[in-house]
């Protein structure tokens, strides 16, 4: 049988960890270890981000992440032993996303609950 999207999502859901808004606010407060990774698009970025967010869009993802390629990027491919936090819009990427990581051998990554979508509605700050 063939998988949908539903399915996918709900496989990478049962496999990763979510922080919620609060908790993420609070960590980009007090912890030196956490990077930030908006997975969306170049113009959703542009749009609006949360503060701190480093671009690395979900096609993009698995060369960015990964040291040995060329052009990674160079805070991400180096955050292997740090606090990953992951978001798209509704958290639906950035949840395949956590599990491409993991799967990377990224030790701590978390996927922020409901996306940047959740964390406007809770009137949390994003750099325009």
């Amino acid at each position: 049988m063939a998988k949908s999207l539903a399915d996918y999502i709900r496989s990478a859901r049962s496999q990763i960890r979510e922080v919620d808004c609060d908790t993420l606010e609070d960590w980009l407060r007090t912890r030196d270890d956490l990077v930030l990774v908006d997975v969306r698009e170049a113009h959703a970025f542009v749009e609006g981000h949360l503060p701190e967010a480093i671009h690395v869009p979900r096609g993009y993802l698995e060369a960015l992440a990964d040291p040995d390629y060329a052009h990674c990027h160079p805070v991400l491919s180096q955050a292997r032993d740090q606090v990953v936090v992951l978001y798209c819009d509704s958290g639906t990427r950035s949840a395949l996303s956590a599990v491409t990581l993991q799967e990377m051998g990224f030790s701590e990554v978390y996927n922020l609950g409901g996306g940047i979508n959740v964390w406007d509605a809770e009137d949390k700050p994003i750099v325009t």
